[in-house]
């Protein structure tokens, strides 16, 4: 796919994986349609990629829990550029907190972001993305693959996902439509941050160490280089590779791997 001209929506792109995502399709010509809640951040973000690279970018409010602000989206994207070529359903919310203790919106929350907004976003770009033998793509998790203590809620939301685009895929294998689920392993961001704690408030600081994560940037390059050359899955670490092995092959190990692993959060809630 040659990315000059054509349009691409991103998600979640007002900070973190969606931000770099927008720039890294700006470097490549495309015009960018930029929606998060943030709608002033999104207004700043697309004035500065028409600046830096001559594209058009447009900004549009929006909460991908609520369809109809995902079928305005679209529609603003459509009546603006005429098109939609790649849709990147990034946006997503985090948790942590053992399910014993949880109070159950967080997990509601959790899938109205992270799962029913893809299928939102997915369902109203999808007949232009048809038209143009385009690609949609969820950014996912290898939460996704191997659920993890403490994220009950954001397992279960991107092993929906995975479903989802999953089945997706296969309906769509003579279509031209290419659906790409992309898994980056733990990256710098404000996920942790914000995510939800046992009663649905933010967390407000990390449980990682974030210096030894991968940055959004180097996320967005190789989602931007799997959408160019058609990929269907990425895995982008080598501890993600290990864990999908694992899973299939010796998945009573990785429990067991898993579990130590979270011992050593900041805090941790197992021990």
């Amino acid at each position: 796919m040659n990315l000059s001209n054509k349009t691409v929506v991103i998600t979640g792109a007002s900070s973190g994986i969606g931000r770099s995502c927008a720039e890294s399709f700006a470097k490549r010509g495309t015009n960018v349609v930029l929606a998060a809640r943030q709608y002033d951040t999104l207004c700043q973000i697309a004035k500065d990629l028409e600046k830096s690279y001559g594209i058009k970018a447009l900004a549009v409010a929006c909460d991908v829990a609520q369809e109809n602000d995902c079928k305005h989206l679209m529609e603003e994207a459509i009546k603006v550029f005429g098109r939609i070529d790649v849709l990147i359903n990034n946006a997503g919310i985090s948790m942590r907190a053992l399910f014993k203790d949880l109070d159950l919106v967080v997990i509601r929350n959790l899938m109205d972001v992270n799962f029913w907004g893809t299928v939102y976003c997915t369902k109203y770009a999808l007949p232009e993305l048809l038209k143009n033998k385009g690609s949609v793509v969820g950014v996912s998790s290898i939460a996704g693959y191997k659920g993890l203590p403490g994220r009950t809620g954001y397992s279960s939301s991107k092993f929906a996902m995975n479903g989802f685009l999953e089945a997706l895929r296969v309906e769509n294998l003579k279509t031209g439509l290419q659906v790409m689920l992309a898994s980056p392993g733990f990256t710098a961001s404000n996920i942790r941050k914000v995510a939800l704690v046992k009663d649905g408030s933010s967390q407000g600081e990390t449980s990682m160490n974030e210096e030894k994560m991968m940055s959004s940037e180097e996320v967005a390059e190789i989602i931007v280089e799997g959408v160019l050359n058609r990929k269907r899955t990425l895995i982008m670490t080598g501890q993600g590779k290990l864990t999908v092995f694992l899973s299939k092959w010796l998945p009573g190990l990785l429990d067991k791997l898993v579990y130590q692993h979270f011992t050593k959060e900041k805090d941790p809630l197992i021990r």
